[in-house]
């Protein structure tokens, strides 16, 4: 009675003050950076849709204030994904992450840290001196206000969610993004009904509803689905008679592949490719590109590149997470190997060939599961599932999946430290 009480008092405490976090981080998102005159920024916006989409990517949609809090955790993101993208670039920042040890991984931390700081400033320019056209009072200082209140506000948002994922339940920047989200949900739902309650039969809403419970059944599989690769130890191998154990043997150790290594980079990276030319030549940086008539109105061929591209974006990340020729000198280094392959050379080409099936595998359903919302388009003409994709369900389902494994950790924890004491 007095394990449960203490589980659930860590699990409360834990829970509180992720909520408080998030709470306070909320207000700050709608607390008006001061300076700035919002009622010219509303009459601004409700006339010039590209700029009301700019501010409703800080700031969600329906929204015209800019806050303290509007980057939020973005900064840190585009840093993590820039970092990850230099690790694997630079050896001996790839060297660093993985001999390093615990000051090594504070050293990349660190880093991450000082190119969110960058990240923000170039943010918070881009915000403050984009608003010269929506605002009648603009001047120098005023943008020089907008940029640090917003870059302070940035790294708080940092800081807040670093104590998320310290003290708190889950990881502190995947919560902030999955808050995002869900607090976009009702504004998603409501435009769609908005848009289609006249015009969908029942027939249609059934396939949809099947479509989505299918959808979510997939990411599940491709968060959750690995390839067993079993090893067996020197020791092992000593113990045992046979030339090929069995299974039963060497359950116990293994190397778990995912299917979705790359996680939602390879959409994310698609969607830039796809939608950055043209977002810069709508804001006159670039001169406007003319594409032949059939190709501005053929979805199927905009369908064919965001798959194909993801597709390729996902087998080039995997290759850059799993190196297979890394993994055989970590398993040669531990006196490892894979019943009925050679240590060496023979381990590394087994592993590159198990590795691309996975990859294929997992990249053919990470774009199938990413092409979906267009049949559903397809489906309810009209409709638009810019707030609802496949990158938000498969953060949403990881964010649950993961906090469900956090929580059944702190259990376990706790019972194994009531078994010793």
């Amino acid at each position: 009675m007095i394990k449960q009480t203490n589980d659930k008092n860590i699990l409360l405490n834990r829970l509180l003050l992720s909520l408080g976090i998030l709470i306070f981080i909320r207000i700050g998102t709608f607390l008006p950076v001061p300076g700035i005159n919002h009622s010219h920024l509303a009459f601004y916006l409700e006339r010039h849709s590209m700029t009301k989409s700019l501010v409703s990517t800080f700031a969600g949609n329906d929204t015209f204030v800019i806050g303290i809090f509007t980057l939020n955790i973005f900064p840190y993101i585009n840093a993590s994904i820039l970092m990850q993208l230099l690790v694997s670039l630079f050896p001996s920042l790839s060297k660093l992450q993985k001999e390093g040890g615990g000051e090594g991984r504070r050293t990349i931390n660190k880093l991450t840290r000082f190119i969110t700081l960058g990240w923000a400033l170039v943010q918070s320019f881009s915000i403050a001196f984009y608003l010269k056209r929506a605002l009648f009072d603009w001047n120098i200082y005023l943008a020089g206000e907008i940029i640090i209140w917003l870059t302070t506000g940035a790294m708080i948002v940092l800081w807040l969610s670093e104590i998320v994922t310290e003290y708190g339940l889950g990881n502190g920047a995947s919560i902030l993004i999955y808050t995002n989200i869900v607090a976009n949900l009702p504004n998603f739902g409501k435009n769609l009904f908005a848009q289609t309650t006249n015009n969908v039969s029942f027939t249609a809403w059934f396939l949809i509803a099947l479509i989505f419970f299918t959808a979510i059944y997939g990411i599940v599989l491709l968060q959750e689905g690995t390839r067993i690769v079993p090893l067996l130890s020197s020791r092992q191998l000593n113990q045992t008679q046979r030339s090929n154990p069995t299974l039963s043997e060497v359950d116990k150790n293994y190397i778990p592949l995912r299917f979705n290594q790359a996680g939602v980079m390879p959409i994310i990276l698609t969607t830039a490719v796809l939608v950055i030319p043209n977002y810069i030549s709508n804001l006159g940086l670039l001169p406007v590109l003319t594409l032949p008539a059939f190709l501005k109105s053929s979805k199927i061929l905009y369908w064919i590149s965001y798959f194909v591209l993801i597709l390729l974006f996902s087998s080039f990340y995997s290759t850059i997470v799993l190196n297979p020729k890394d993994i055989s000198k970590e398993l040669q280094k531990m006196a490892v190997s894979i019943p009925g392959i050679r240590p060496g050379v023979e381990t590394t080409f087994y592993l590159k060939q198990i590795m691309q099936r996975v990859t294929y595998l997992g990249a053919i359903m990470l774009s199938i599961l990413a092409t979906i919302p267009n049949f559903i388009e397809a489906i309810i003409p009209g409709s638009s599932f810019n707030g609802l994709g496949t990158t938000s369900l498969l953060i949403l389902v990881g964010v649950i999946l993961d906090l469900s494994r956090e929580i059944r950790s702190i259990i376990l924890s706790n019972i194994y430290n009531e078994m010793f004491e």
